[in-house]
């Protein structure tokens, strides 16, 4: 089953709010075929520290404005090079672009459905794998 609409639209909320402070690579990923407890993923990436914590900060006052919601809880510092915000159904990772290729979360994940971050519309899946071998940005 794919992830529930309210899912997905705070998802795309969290995009926009890491967008607003110019958050690169942002990529949802529909994990609710897999996990039980988490519907979508929220990857972004950031280039320093400040941008780190500015972009989560952006996620949860976008959040909170438009759907009067709170993490259920906060991990990591912008020192740590990773924010994780868990919505329960969504969870946000903020990283910086060090942590991201560490954790090659899009790798890992790499067999479940990606959503658009601007719409939460499916994406094709041979127009992800074209990005990903042109080098393009992350869907």
């Amino acid at each position: 089953m794919p992830a529930q609409s309210d899912a997905v639209e705070l998802a795309v909320l969290a995009a926009a709010g890491a967008d607003d402070k110019k958050a690169t690579d942002l990529t949802l990923l529909d994990v609710a075929d897999i996990l039980a407890v988490v519907d979508v993923f929220v990857l972004a990436s950031t280039r320093n520290e400040r941008q780190l914590k500015a972009a989560a900060e952006a996620i949860e006052e976008k959040v909170r404005e438009q759907l009067d919601r709170r993490p259920l809880r906060r991990e990591g510092t912008p020192a740590s090079g990773w924010y994780l915000l868990d919505y329960g159904d969504v969870v946000c990772h903020v990283f910086d672009a060090e942590q991201r290729e560490f954790y090659d979360l899009d790798r890992l994940w790499g067999d479940v459905p990606r959503l658009d971050p601007t719409t939460g519309d499916e994406l094709d899946a041979r127009m992800v794998q074209e990005a990903r071998d042109s080098g393009g940005a992350e869907a």
